[in-house]
Formats: C-alpha cells, sequence, structure tokens
C-alpha cells in the first residue's frame, strides 16, 4: 500500500532567502490530498522534492509502495519527443536506465554491426527484461490502446508534437493510473484535458487505492476528488483533513484563530515589558526589589525566545485592468472558414461585447482557430475578417514564447511589442505589483511557475490595449485567487472576448457558446455542452 510523509522539509532560494520551511504532512493509501497556495509559493517545488526530482534542503520525504511523477508541462511537449520517450518520462528509474542502455547499443549496431557489439546488445536486452521492460511494454499497449485507440508498436515512434497536449496527458495518467506504484505525484494532471477527460481523472482519482499528491487549480475538479486539503501559505504548509468544499470556511476560521493568538501574544507581551520596567524602577530604589526585576527580565526573555505564532498568511491581491474599447459591431465574421484536417466550414458573426466560449474535445482544433485569428500561419479554407478598430490579444495555453526566452520580466516590459509601448523601470514594478509579480521583476521568463507566466500574460494583454481577447486555456495555471481575479477582469472588459476552456466554472461567466464536435462540425449552442450526445443546437 502507498504512504507518503513529509517530515520537516525544508528549501531555500538561490539568493538563500527560505521558500518552504518545516513542512510536515502525511498521504496515505487512498487518499487524494490536493496541494493549493497561491503561484510562485512553491507548490511545483515541493512537487519536486516529493518526486525526488528536488533534493529537500533540510528534513526528509519517506515514500512507501513505489512513487511516479507527472511533472507540470507533460502536456506542452513540442519537439520530437516520441510516445515511447513520453512513456518512459513516466517510468521508473530501472526503466528509464535500461531503456538508455538499450537504445546506446541499438545506435551502436546501426554503425558496428560486429560480435562484440551483438553480445552488448544482447546483455541489454537481458537487463531490459530483468528491469521489467517487456511487462511494461505490455502495459504500454493497454495505455496507447485506451488513450489514442492503436497497439504501442503502431505509435511508439509518432511524435508528440502531432498530439494535442490533451492527448499527451492522458497517455501518462493512463500508465500511472494503470502501473505497480503506489504512490502518484500529479502537478496540474488536468491541465490541457477536455472536460469528458476530467470526467475521466475523477472517476481514476475516485477509485484508486494510491495514495495520491495532486496539484491543481481547477475549482470544480478539487471539489469532486479531494479527500485532504494541503496548503502552503507563509513558506509552510497547514492541513485541512477533508474536501476542497469546506476549505473556505476551514482557511477563514484559521486565519480567525490565528489573528486572536497574535492578539493575545502581544497583549501579554506589553504587559510583560511593564512589568519590567515598574520593577527596575523599583530596584533602583530599594535593593530587595532586585530579584523580582531579574526574575521578571527572565521570564520576558523566555517568552519572546519562544517565539511569536504562526504568520498570519498575506492576504494575495491580483487586480488585472483589462481595459478594451469600442470596436465596429461586428468583431468577426467568418465565412466558409475550416482548418485544414480539422473542422469543416462554418459561418459565424461575433459582435462587440460577446462573451465566446469555444468548447469541444482535444484535438478538435479550438486552439488553431485562435492561432489563425492571431495572425499565425495555420492552414485554412474559407475566409474570416476583422471588424473596425479590433486589437487583438493573444493568451497562449503552452506559455510557449520563445522571444522572451532569456529575458527578464522588466526586460520585456522595456522594450514593447507591437501595440505594446515600452515602460521604464519603474512603472514596470508598478504594473508587476497588481498582479503579485514585483519580486520576480529581475527574473527571467522561462524560470517563473506557470502560474506565474500565465499571470505574465494576461498583464501584456492589459498594456497591449486589446479589444479582442483570445484566450486559450487562461486559467490553467492560474492559483484560485488569480483565476477569480481574470474572471470578474473578463466580465468587466470593455471588448469581446473569444476563450477556448475546460474549465467548468469559468465558462458559467459566457454568454454564447462555439462547440467543435468531434465529427468536424462545428455547431453553436444554448449553454456549455460537455457532453456532445446532448447537443442542443441554438436557435
Amino acid at each position: 500500500m502507498g504512504f507518503l510523509e513529509f517530515n520537516g522539509v525544508g528549501w531555500d532560494l538561490p539568493d538563500g532567502r527560505p521558500l518552504l520551511q518545516d513542512v510536515n504532512f502525511t498521504v496515505g493509501a487512498g487518499e487524494v490530498a490536493v496541494l493549493v497556495g497561491a503561484n510562485g509559493v512553491g507548490k511545483s517545488t515541493l512537487v519536486g522534492i516529493a518526486g525526488g526530482t528536488v533534493a529537500p534542503r533540510r528534513g526528509a520525504v519517506n515514500a512507501q509502495g513505489g512513487m511516479a511523477l507527472m511533472p507540470q508541462f507533460i502536456g506542452s511537449v513540442r519537439d520530437d519527443t516520441t510516445v515511447r520517450d513520453l512513456l518512459l518520462a513516466a517510468a521508473p528509474v530501472r526503466i528509464r536506465e535500461a531503456a538508455a542502455a538499450m537504445d546506446v547499443l541499438e545506435r551502436q549496431m546501426a554503425v558496428r554491426d560486429d560480435e562484440r557489439t551483438q553480445m552488448r546488445y544482447a546483455e541489454a536486452l537481458t537487463a531490459w527484461g530483468e528491469a521489467g521492460g517487456y511487462d511494461v511494454e505490455v502495459l504500454w499497449d493497454v495505455v496507447t490502446t485506451a488513450a489514442l485507440g492503436a497497439p504501442f508498436d503502431r505509435v511508439r515512434s509518432r511524435e508528440v508534437n502531432t498530439l494535442s497536449g490533451g492527448e499527451q496527458k492522458r497517455i501518462v495518467l493512463e500508465s500511472l493510473f494503470r502501473g505497480r506504484e503506489q504512490v502518484l505525484i500529479l502537478d496540474e494532471p488536468d491541465n490541457y484535458l477536455d472536460v469528458p477527460g476530467k470526467r475521466w481523472l475523477e472517476e481514476q482519482l475516485a477509485a484508486t487505492d494510491k495514495a495520491v499528491l495532486m496539484v491543481s487549480h481547477d475549482r470544480e475538479l478539487l471539489g469532486n476528488v479531494s479527500t485532504k486539503v494541503v496548503t502552503l501559505e507563509g513558506r509552510s504548509a497547514w492541513v485541512h483533513g477533508a474536501s476542497f468544499t469546506t476549505w473556505r470556511a476551514a482557511r477563514q476560521a484559521r486565519q480567525d484563530r490565528l489573528a486572536e493568538l497574535h492578539r493575545r501574544w502581544d497583549e501579554e507581551h506589553e504587559r510583560l515589558k511593564e512589568l519590567v520596567i515598574r520593577l527596575r524602577e523599583q530596584a533602583k530604589l530599594s535593593a530587595a526589589m532586585a530579584p523580582r526585576y531579574r526574575a521578571a527580565m527572565t521570564r520576558l526573555h523566555r517568552y519572546e525566545s519562544e517565539g511569536r505564532p504562526p504568520e498570519i498568511p498575506r492576504e494575495q491581491h491580483v487586480r488585472p485592468r483589462l481595459e478594451g474599447g469600442r470596436t465596429g459591431i461586428r468583431v468577426l465574421t467568418c465565412e466558409g472558414l475550416g482548418l485544414t484536417g480539422l473542422m469543416d466550414p462554418f459561418d459565424l458573426q461575433v459582435y462587440y461585447g460577446d462573451r465566446v466560449a469555444v468548447l469541444g474535445s482535444n484535438g478538435s482544433g479550438k486552439s488553431h482557430l485562435l492561432r489563425l485569428l492571431a495572425g499565425d500561419e495555420v492552414a485554412h479554407c474559407g475566409r474570416w475578417k476583422l471588424g473596425a478598430r479590433v486589437v487583438v490579444g493573444f493568451f497562449a495555453q503552452t506559455h510557449q514564447h520563445p522571444e522572451w526566452i532569456g529575458r527578464t520580466l522588466v526586460e520585456i516590459m522595456g522594450r514593447g511589442e507591437g501595440t505594446r509601448n515600452g515602460l521604464d523601470r519603474g512603472a514596470a514594478v508598478g504594473v508587476l505589483s497588481r498582479y503579485e509579480l514585483a519580486g520576480a521583476a529581475d527574473q527571467r521568463f522561462e524560470t517563473l511557475s506557470g502560474g506565474q507566466q500565465a499571470r505574465f500574460q494576461v498583464l501584456l494583454l492589459e498594456l497591449g490595449g486589446a479589444t479582442l481577447l483570445l484566450l486559450d486555456e487562461p486559467t490553467d495555471n492560474l492559483d484560485l485567487v488569480s483565476a477569480e481575479a481574470l474572471q470578474n477582469a473578463v466580465e468587466q472588459f470593455n471588448g469581446t472576448v473569444l476563450s477556448v476552456t475546460h474549465d467548468r466554472w469559468f465558462a458559467g461567466s459566457f454568454d454564447r457558446f462555439l462547440l467543435f464536435r468531434s465529427d468536424g462540425t462545428v455547431v453553436e449552442t444554448d449553454g456549455a455542452v460537455w457532453d456532445e450526445g446532448r447537443v442542443a443546437r441554438k436557435r
């Protein structure tokens, strides 16, 4: 049976500042513990410590039953990685090492097929079998059939960049839930999954007897699957031993208790200091009071050395200002627009002020449509046209911005791009502070957490003066406070919004719904539709 335990775990930032201090909690077999906290507070670092990819500076992690890790950005692979590579990345270390040795010798045999190389290759095959490689291949056959509808031998060399992010996630999740490892560490496993995929994930989490530690920002998913909530705040962690549905009330009650403890501590501290001052004056007048004065001093020093109660976490304040602006009545016109190999031609009129949620299964072409409208080269037929005074702002789901790699946030904001003017350092830091990013002003973009990258993208949408927001899964990596702030900002935005989303909570704030069906057709529906079997066309 699986078991995961954190004992006094701590980790420091490169500049020596503590990020995590004295983290203690456990996850038992059959428990789904969800890890929540603000973007950049250390969730992914803690996941890395749990999974063994990051070494704790203090304390230790104990895992029993074997462990498997899904990193955060497994669903955004854009290189020449193959399906086999993706499965190996989620496999135990012994499997990865045996596969690497076998691959090296296969390449050597292609160049020099002599007896010595053949003997070494035979030894590598034996080591592969002893590591459990052939058993894993049987598992992978089941996994790819379930996730892609084809056996492993047919898809093993398929490049992952031909799959949607959701398909990539589904492959890895299938392998983890079906594998032998009894402890699963899942960092944003629901990102890139469509709603049927999220419901499948909920079913797997409800049925598993493994110990699961999971990071997610999907509010509905959290409420449906969690049995325990671990909250990172104030550089440490506290545990709510129940569902996320009752977490907010528990957090408020904890805040109130901490505030009361701090009030009582301060009152006692003041009383002891006043006592010391009074006894010191009395000791000046009478030597008989000196022992009482020294005793009071000792008591005050002991009280201060024991320290104040736990820190009261600072409330997070993310304040986007997506202002927008007036455009022509017709913001977007599509006539016979189709995406080659993905969508049949369809017609669409989007008007000023519309909030259009673009829904559908993974791989149906939703993200391709937004990329086309944002100006990317996407194979298509038919026509599309933007209206008068429309300024497009595009939020990329995978945060793929190679032009920002190696540049700090201040540098990116200082240079300016497109409709966005450059800002001096003072103005840039002022805007960053509204997005809780001032402390990351001199960090390179690629070193930010996924949620910090998402907030930075929203910030640049604000500065660019967009009147048409094209949002591709904008809430996927945002923490709970940031997701709610973005939702409020979108609702107040003076412009038009098209957003691809699988966030059931976020979709509830939209007024038009465009469904990309798995058969390639595109229809508008009366409400958010997650099950194609119950599609009601909009009249």
